[in-house]
């Protein structure tokens, strides 16, 4: 779907559908709407009067013109209470009125600018809100479904604004918003995608084709790199498949004068069937999504790159499948790490720890000053939390604080937990260094504190999207499957870096 800026007037607008909306509470209409409901012969009014128009949060109510307007539909969107508004409710909204829209077989929409006026909101943001509502909230991943959809995809989105002298703020809004959507939607798709076409050898493959894409640089190592690398803790956890490992590293470099480098890193688990501590049958078809902190950096880079941002970022995901097998990683079994500490494994199932200690430790020797790590870590983080927040832990405050505002800004929250040295006593071991987990309880803390050994003293934030990375229902701006969340956390947060 196409999203851009025009100027006119709403009311005059040619489209299947215009969109205009109402704070809660007003009776009468001013501006933009009130110019609609002018020309529609004050039914707006009409229907404020008799209850069926409240201006509540997310309420669409839908208006035939009946030939009075170009467009044949008015929707008239709930912007909810006017103390309450947020730039994320903007988002919310105009993906709830896409998908009321494309359920009327509307091809082409416009839409004035929300939140503008008495609303408060910064023109261009709303613009930048606006499209990536838009673009998130009509995604659909029908790849793999060969029955037409019953309602054709939106081909158009206009952003409709009276003054000209608004356009350019209003487009750059736009263009940004744009790039980060796509992104996400980006990896979406790829968290979607079934495992046996979603492999460590696909992922790769996607790698080489957004390198090529976006000039990134690109570093692919394969197992026998892997070993000579010391990896033993990734290496062990893919040893019961019969797909091979892949180490992938893709570099942007958008400030060739400074040395700093940021380090994101993804757990990139294609499939995971728990291995010998194999999970139960029920919902494993799920595990196909165990990659999402592998998708997330990587759909964040190239959007980061697009943005032409200031910043220097070396991204690290460990692909593999978590298998069993004759050859599968056994309880009890103790694996090296490239940073020379020895792992006793005591559930096959807590791998993904395994492989994100490889992968930071290789960020580490890349010479990276900070790093972020997004991982679906631990059912112990998604039943803290649940989906509505991810878990973020780390050993620098500040850097803590940046993400978390960075992620309050795309309407991402995060939830800061402790990382009190008593829960690293949990993975003490007998027979290493250390153990891959510490027990049930406080199984996120123990989780993040088992990464922290293999960051040195590097700033380092781990990121738990185990309860977010997935959505059942359709709610705002997400969908039904994968929601990409942490991309335009990670994205936020590298422009603010460079600025």
């Amino acid at each position: 779907m196409e999203v851009k800026v025009i100027t006119g007037d709403i009311v005059s607008t040619k489209a299947d559908a215009i969109v205009v909306n109402l704070f809660e509470g007003v009776k009468r209409p001013g501006g933009a709407t009130g110019a609609v409901d002018k020309a529609l012969d004050g039914a707006i009014t009409k229907l404020i009067e008799q209850g069926e128009i409240k201006g509540k949060l997310n309420e669409i109510n839908i208006i035939h013109s009946l030939g009075k307007t170009p467009a044949r539909i008015v929707a008239v969107a709930g912007l909810g209470k006017q103390a309450d508004f947020t730039l994320d409710k903007i988002r919310a909204l105009t993906a709830e009125f896409c998908r009321s829209l494309r359920k009327l077989n509307c091809r082409r929409i416009a839409t004035i600018v929300h939140g503008g006026g008495v609303g408060g909101i910064d023109p261009e943001a709303s613009s930048q809100a606006i499209t990536e509502g838009s673009l998130l909230g009509l995604y659909r991943f029908r790849k793999h479904i060969t029955k037409e959809p019953e309602n054709h995809d939106i081909a158009e989105t206009l952003i409709v604004e009276r003054d000209a002298a608004k356009l350019k703020v209003l487009e750059q809004g736009c263009k940004k918003g744009q790039i980060i959507a796509e992104a996400t939607n980006l990896a979406r798709d790829l968290i979607n995608e079934p495992a046996n076409y979603m492999t460590p050898s696909d992922m790769a493959k996607t790698a080489k084709g957004l390198a090529k894409t976006y000039s990134l640089g690109l570093t692919i190592l394969d197992r026998e790199q892997m070993e000579k690398e010391g990896m033993g803790a990734l290496l062990g956890v893919a040893q019961g498949s019969r797909q091979p490992p892949k180490l992938i590293v893709l570099t942007y470099k958008g400030d060739k004068k400074s040395s700093d480098t940021i380090g994101f890193v993804g757990k990139g688990i294609t499939f995971d069937s728990g291995g010998i501590s194999i999970k139960p049958s029920e919902n494993m078809a799920e595990m196909k999504g165990d990659m999402a902190g592998a998708a997330t950096v990587m759909a964040a880079l190239i959007a980061i790159a697009q943005l032409k941002s200031k910043v220097n970022i070396t991204a690290v995901v460990a692909a593999t499948e978590n298998l069993p097998g004759g050859n599968a990683l056994k309880p009890g079994d103790i694996l090296k790490a490239i940073n020379g500490k020895t792992i006793e494994v005591v559930n096959t199932d807590a791998e993904g720890r395994l492989t994100l200690a490889d992968a930071l430790g290789y960020a580490i020797k890349q010479g990276v000053s900070q790093l972020v790590d997004l991982a679906t870590l631990t059912g112990a983080c998604h039943i803290a939390l649940g989906d509505i927040c991810s878990g973020i832990f780390g050993n620098s405050q500040e850097l803590i604080d940046k993400i978390i505002k960075s992620g309050a800004e795309a309407g991402e929250r995060l939830w800061q937990l402790p990382m009190y040295e008593e829960y690293k006593e949990k993975n003490k071991s007998n027979v290493a260094d250390i153990k891959n987990s510490g027990g049930r309880w406080g199984g996120a803390i123990t989780a993040a504190q088992f990464l922290s050994e293999f960051v040195g003293d590097k700033p380092w934030v781990h990121i738990d999207i185990a309860g977010t990375a997935q959505t059942e229902k359709e709610n705002g701006y997400t969908v039904k499957g994968a929601t990409g969340v942490g991309v335009r956390t990670l994205v936020n947060f590298a422009l603010a870096q460079a600025k």
